[in-house]
């Protein structure tokens, strides 16, 4: 086949209904039935559903006491985040063996660069090729698209869900968009969505034609990113795959203390703002670490390992325990610190866990000031009400 990617050829590999596919790999006596991850209670979220699940109108972040009212006999787990994170592991040493250059997006979804090896081999043979073999040394379904560029690559892996691949060549971008619902450009949410559909924009060839001075004035700069991709024209690059193993976070106070209320402010805060950095970068923490340094300068640190958890809440009590373990000596402290280690890749589903309804909605409020106006623009209050 002759795509004729003489500049560029971007491959999206996306794992299908990943956190279901990992659950029936354990347990045979899954497959075929309507089954939901989340939250176990009836406040919780839908992280992820089987397609028997969906075909009820069950879908991500859906409320579970919803998804239960259309599809009562689904079987729910409330997921297991070690597991998952195994099996993305299997998926990307794969990939490292095989590919020239990739980026880890998520989870279950990456990006490989391999621009110039249609003439050697040529990309859609290999990209079918590791395709294969990722699905049979795993066992885990797998879609791809490939394209010219990350955007159309990754909306032509979701047009062929689940197991599918779809090669878009090089010059038919826009004339693959053009017909699909402005809800399948990945930038593009249901908020973004409804305004745009309330401006009568509803397909991507609408909004390809659409003056792009009244998108950036309805939108800022995002309009005109809107308008670029559903052109299909994305030149961001496939950003090498790197390991972060940790982020952190540190303050030095301009006076001493030993206010209570003040230091457990602090520790919520720099967890807040680190939780915050790893839904950005896509990861979870395994590892809390706090550290203080007393007005002596004496320093010391305690840590924690944990489930993998994500939201703010959970991080939270832990680091907060263990600044109360490792506060001891009572005296003025001169700097706080904490550290999340053990990183693993990780979408922003995965904090629907556990998470409630109410807490998704907050973070995803907070995450939103926080990409407008900075990581510290807002923060969570406490409800230790008098408590020194």
């Amino acid at each position: 086949m002759t795509l004729d990617f003489q500049d560029r050829a971007v491959l999206h590999l996306d794992l299908d209904a990943f956190y279901v596919a990992v659950e029936c790999l354990r347990n045979d006596s899954l497959r075929g039935k309507p089954l939901i991850i989340g939250g176990s209670s009836n406040r919780g979220v839908v992280a992820s559903c089987s397609y028997e699940a969906r075909a009820f109108g069950v879908r991500s972040a859906m409320p579970m006491r919803q998804a239960l009212q259309l599809c009562p006999d689904a079987t729910v787990l409330k997921g297991d985040m070690e597991a998952y994170s195994k099996h993305s592991a299997l998926v990307r040493d794969l990939i490292e063996e095989e590919a020239p250059l990739f980026e880890q997006a998520s989870i279950d979804e990456f990006y490989l660069d391999l621009t110039g090896m249609d003439q050697f081999i040529g990309c859609w043979k290999w990209s079918t090729e590791l395709r294969q073999r990722i699905i049979r040394e795993t066992g885990l379904p797998l879609s791809f698209g490939l394209s010219v560029n990350k955007t159309v690559s990754k909306v032509g892996a979701g047009e062929v869900k689940p197991n599918g691949s779809k090669l878009v060549p090089a010059g038919m971008e826009k004339p693959f968009l053009a017909p699909l619902p402005v809800g399948k450009i990945p930038l593009i949410g249901r908020e973004t969505e409804r305004r745009l559909a309330l401006m009568g924009i509803r397909t991507c060839k609408t909004l390809s034609e659409t003056p792009g001075y009244l998108l950036e004035r309805e939108f800022g700069k995002q309009g005109l990113l809107m308008w670029k991709k559903a052109n299909g024209q994305d030149d961001s690059p496939v950003v090498p795959y790197r390991e972060q193993d940790s982020i952190s976070s540190e303050c030095t106070f301009p006076a001493d203390s030993i206010d209570m209320r003040f230091l457990q402010d602090e520790i919520r805060r720099q967890t807040g703002q680190l939780a915050y950095e790893l839904r950005a970068l896509g990861k979870l923490t395994a590892c809390v670490t706090v550290k203080l340094r007393y007005s002596d300068f004496n320093t010391f640190t305690k840590q924690a390992k944990l489930p993998y958890p994500a939201q703010d809440g959970l991080l939270t009590e832990h680091a907060l325990a263990l600044f109360e373990r490792l506060y001891e000596r009572r005296q003025a402290i001169r700097l706080l610190g904490v550290r999340f280690s053990d990183l693993v890749p990780g979408s922003s589903q995965l904090n629907l866990f556990d998470d409630t309804e109410k807490e998704s909605r907050l973070l995803a409020a907070m995450d939103k000031i926080r990409d407008r106006f900075g990581k510290n623009a807002v923060r969570k209050g406490s409800n230790d009400k008098g408590k020194r």
